[in-house]
């Protein structure tokens, strides 16, 4: 994910998704808290990074799809709207549905972080706590910071968050618990990162 401007006024959700109908191609809006986020266009490198996943998740399930960037309602309580980087659900899932899915059969997000002052925030605390508590099974993680990879899994539907998380080593072995069940060489990873 890359830079997010915040803005601290509250909107309604039917608002919200208003204005992100309207955005420019150059950005991407999310909601997510209450709070609204404007994300820039991503790097070659995290768009390579989401290919290498789409790619790996296909051959090793072909009954899947990778969705890149498709939005989530991941909170009806708080009327949030996030758009993870990818999203991993059975084939053709989101058929027929609008800008904005329900999570209910989404398996994994994915989010790569970015170089910017905001990822701590939004990528490590905010997201897993909004993913976890929508009930989607498993977040990964792609640090390019720590340069690690961590799945999250076992979510906290009531606190939110997840209660599990596993941090890999860019270059080690990763196995994707189910229900995705998938083993990924994470060597490659190390390519991708500044």
């Amino acid at each position: 994910m890359t830079v997010m401007a915040e803005h601290t006024s509250q909107m309604s959700v039917d608002d919200f998704e208003t204005i992100a109908s309207t955005a420019p191609e150059s950005v991407t809006l999310e909601f997510i808290d209450g709070r609204i986020g404007v994300k820039a266009v991503t790097d070659g490198d995290h768009d390579t990074i989401v290919s290498w996943l789409a790619k790996r998740c296909i051959q090793a399930r072909p009954d899947l799809d990778l969705y890149y960037g498709r939005g989530l309602r991941v909170d009806a309580y708080r009327g949030s709207r996030a758009r993870p980087d990818a999203v991993l659900v059975p084939e053709a899932h989101f058929a027929g549905y609008g800008e904005w899915a329900d999570p209910a059969g989404a398996l994994m997000v994915v989010e790569i972080t970015s170089y910017d002052s905001d990822t701590d925030r939004r990528d490590r605390h905010e997201k897993p706590t909004a993913y976890g508590q929508a009930g989607i099974p498993l977040y990964l993680l792609i640090d390019r910071d720590s340069l690690t990879v961590t799945v999250y899994s076992s979510p906290d539907r009531q606190v939110g968050g997840y209660r599990d998380a596993h941090v890999t080593k860019f270059g080690e072995t990763l196995v994707l618990p189910d229900p995705v069940g998938i083993e990924l060489d994470t060597e490659i990873l190390k390519n991708y990162v500044r």
